[in-house]
C-alpha cells in the first residue's frame, strides 16, 4: 500500500509540473496569436502602440501649452538680423539707412565683406519692366574692363580650320565631331560654349543638357558667330551676360573685392551704361526702380536711383 501510495503521489506531481498553470497558458496563447513577421509581428504592435502613445503625449502637451498662452497671442519672430550671423550683425551696422553714390557704395561694399575668401561684389538691378513682353525681356553681353575675376574656361564646337584658330585666341577646348562625344556622355567641363551657325543644328538634340545649365550658345550673347577667334578673346577678356528674370531683377558680378574701388567702378560704370542703353521704347514709367550692391553673403547697400 505504501509502495502505490507513494507512486500515486509522483505521478500527480509529475502531472502538476508538466500541467502549465492558468498564466502560462495565456502567455502561450498571446505569442502564438502573433506572427513572425509583418504587421502582425509581436515587435511591429509594440512599435505601433509605442507611436500611439507618443503622439497622444505629443497632444496633450499641446493642449497644455495652448492653456497657458493667453487668448489671440501670436508667435513672437526674431527680426532677420537677429537670425544672421555675429559677423554679418557687425557688417550690417557700417550700412546707414540711406541711399549711397556709386563709389561710395563700393567702398563700404569692401569693408562689409564678411568671407575669408576673396568675395565677389555683386549688383541687383530691379526694373520696371514685363519680362513676358518680347521687346523687354532685357538680355545682352558686355565686357567688362578688368574682368570679372573668375577663369572663365571656353569651349569651341565648329570646323576644324576655326578650332585651330580658336585654340590659338585661347580657348580650352577646340573640337569638331569630337565634341558631341562629349556631350553624349554627359561632359560639361566648360563655362562658355562657341559655336558656328552652320554647326547650331548638331547641337539641337543637346539642348536639354546645355539648356538649363545658361550653355546653349545664342546669338544675342555672342556665342553663335561667324568670328569665332573674335569670341573666344572677348569670352577670356571679361565678357558676361546679363538678363531680366522672371521677377524683372537683373543680377551681375561685377568683379573681386581684391579689385580695389577703381577697377569696381570702371566695370559697374560700364554695366550702367549698357543697362541704362537697354531701356525699351515702349516702356511707361520707371525703368529702374531700385540698385543695390553687396557682397558674397555681406548685407545689402542702397544705390541712388540715377539711371533712369
Amino acid at each position: 500500500m505504501a509502495e502505490k501510495a507513494a507512486k500515486t503521489e509522483e505521478i500527480v506531481d509529475k502531472a502538476v509540473v508538466e500541467t502549465p498553470t492558468e498564466e502560462v497558458k495565456e502567455t502561450v496563447v498571446e505569442e502564438e496569436h502573433f506572427a513572425k513577421s509583418g504587421k502582425k509581428s509581436k515587435k511591429h504592435v509594440e512599435e505601433v502602440k509605442a507611436e500611439e502613445e507618443r503622439q497622444a503625449r505629443k497632444i496633450e502637451r499641446k493642449a497644455e501649452e495652448a492653456e497657458q498662452k493667453p487668448k489671440g497671442a501670436t508667435p513672437v519672430t526674431r527680426p532677420k538680423i537677429e537670425r544672421r550671423g555675429k559677423k554679418y550683425q557687425e557688417a550690417a551696422k557700417l550700412v546707414e539707412k540711406k541711399a549711397y553714390s556709386l563709389k561710395d557704395a563700393l567702398d563700404l561694399a569692401a569693408k562689409t565683406s564678411t568671407t575669408k575668401f576673396d568675395a565677389t561684389v555683386e549688383a541687383h538691378a530691379r526694373l520696371g519692366v514685363d519680362p513676358r513682353q518680347a521687346d523687354q525681356n532685357i538680355r545682352t553681353t558686355i565686357v567688362l574692363p578688368n574682368g570679372n575675376g573668375k577663369t572663365v574656361r571656353v569651349a569651341v564646337f565648329a570646323p576644324i580650320d576655326e578650332c585651330k584658330k580658336a585654340a590659338a585666341a585661347g580657348a580650352d577646348i577646340a573640337e569638331d565631331e569630337e565634341f558631341l562625344k562629349r556631350l553624349e556622355k554627359g561632359t560639361i567641363d566648360f563655362d562658355v560654349l562657341i559655336s558656328t551657325p552652320a554647326y547650331m543644328p548638331k547641337l539641337g538634340k543637346f539642348a536639354r543638357l546645355l539648356g538649363p545649365k545658361g550653355l546653349m550658345p545664342n546669338p544675342k550673347a555672342g556665342t553663335v558667330t561667324a568670328d569665332i577667334e573674335k569670341a573666344v578673346k572677348e569670352a577670356k577678356a571679361g565678357k558676361v551676360e546679363y538678363r531680366v528674370d522672371k521677377q524683372a531683377i537683373v543680377h551681375i558680378g561685377l568683379g573681386k573685392v581684391s579689385f580695389g574701388t577703381d577697377k569696381l567702378l570702371e566695370n559697374a560704370e560700364v554695366f550702367f551704361n549698357s543697362l541704362k542703353s537697354q531701356k525699351p521704347a515702349s516702356l511707361k514709367g520707371s525703368y529702374v526702380k531700385s540698385v543695390y550692391l553687396t557682397t558674397s553673403m555681406g548685407p545689402s547697400i542702397e544705390l541712388e536711383n540715377i539711371y533712369n
